[in-house]
């Protein structure tokens, strides 16, 4: 009896263990351990497969596994304003003593006393004067210097953080994922593509050339018997809404088979993604965690989701809910 007894002792240990070590493997094997379980997680995965899967239906080639992720607010945060902006904020209070006019020129005035409301009250046409004084002017290497410089130095106005640890700790195991199933991934922004193109291979994984933004004009030029890229005063595309499919046309020159946004001003490029043969993938970050981060969507000023809510729920798009969706949203600060 007694050996009888120790036998199944040893035996449900045995098991335990097993259950333990499966567990613990599954874990270590999860791509995304910062998502939730949950039905955005697995259509995730699902797509993955039904893609890779040689031999299946939906099956595509590693060359047209063409993946775009916009940056602003899908990436990175962006509140409480675009990113790209408080570089430009930061810019001109750099430049103001070479111009004494701006003390009483808008927006410049408005934004040298602070008033960040009352520079911006003027529209699309005080920020595009705000963008190309603090862009414009200088040669592409000494703007990627510029750009580089104030990355590693500026801190968000209210988690104090590094700009680059204000990234989606679940959407760069995102990325990784697909570029580990043989996807090729592409940031496709509003925000300028020369402002991007300094840092996104150290945060995202994602070099320069498979950067796609707005763009200010260039030309070549000769200095000090040295050529060089002039960047000019003068906007030469805009790499929003409508502009991403043309810009991913112009850039990528394959239509994406997976996109991922999260307001109207990517509504267009998922309306192309979706529109191609074969697999398609649509997934919208929707802004849902007022603790972790902030909670926005149809009337906010910055990435607005409105038309792209309702069309997301028409046509069956993932939707992540960040409160719900994500374990984490930032990775732990840095000591």
């Amino acid at each position: 009896m007694m050996k009888t007894a120790r036998r199944q002792t040893l035996m449900v240990a045995a098991l335990f263990c097993a259950v333990v070590f499966t567990t613990t493997v599954a874990k270590a094997a999860d791509p995304l351990p910062s998502w939730n379980d949950g039905a955005a997680k697995q259509s995730i995965v699902d797509f993955v497969k039904r893609v890779t899967t040689r031999g299946g239906k939906d099956f595509v080639p590693e060359p047209e596994r063409i993946a775009v992720f916009d940056n602003d607010g899908t990436l990175w945060a962006e509140q409480p304003m675009y990113f790209q902006l408080l570089f430009a904020l930061d810019r001109v209070k750099v430049l103001a003593p070479q111009h004494p006019e701006w003390k009483t020129t808008e927006p410049f005035a408005s934004l040298l006393k602070g008033d960040v409301k009352g520079a911006l009250a003027g529209g699309q046409k005080a920020l595009v004067e705000i963008m190309m004084a603090a862009h414009a002017g200088m040669t592409t290497q000494e703007f990627e210097q510029i750009v580089k410089d104030w990355i590693a130095t500026a801190k968000h106005p209210v988690s104090k953080r590094p700009y680059t640890e204000m990234v989606y700790q679940p959407m760069l195991e995102l990325l990784a994922y697909l570029r580990a199933h043989g996807f090729k991934t592409f940031i496709v922004s509003g925000g300028g593509i020369e402002f991007m193109r300094p840092w996104t291979e150290k945060v995202y994984g994602i070099p320069p050339e498979q950067v796609v933004g707005s763009s200010i004009k260039t030309k070549f030029d000769m200095s000090s018997g040295q050529p060089v890229l002039m960047r000019l005063p003068e906007v030469n595309f805009i790499d929003d809404g409508p502009g991403k499919p043309v810009g991913i046309n112009e850039h990528i020159g394959r239509r994406p088979i997976a996109a991922f946004g999260n307001s109207d001003g990517d509504l267009q490029m998922l309306q192309w993604t979706a529109a191609g043969n074969g697999a398609r993938f649509c997934l919208y970050v929707h802004h849902t965690d007022a603790e972790r981060e902030w909670a926005y969507d149809r009337t906010s000023h910055i990435g607005k989701l409105d038309k792209g809510l309702d069309e997301a729920t028409q046509r069956g798009w993932t939707v992540v809910d960040m409160k719900k969706d994500w374990k984490t949203i930032f990775e732990p600060a840095k000591k």
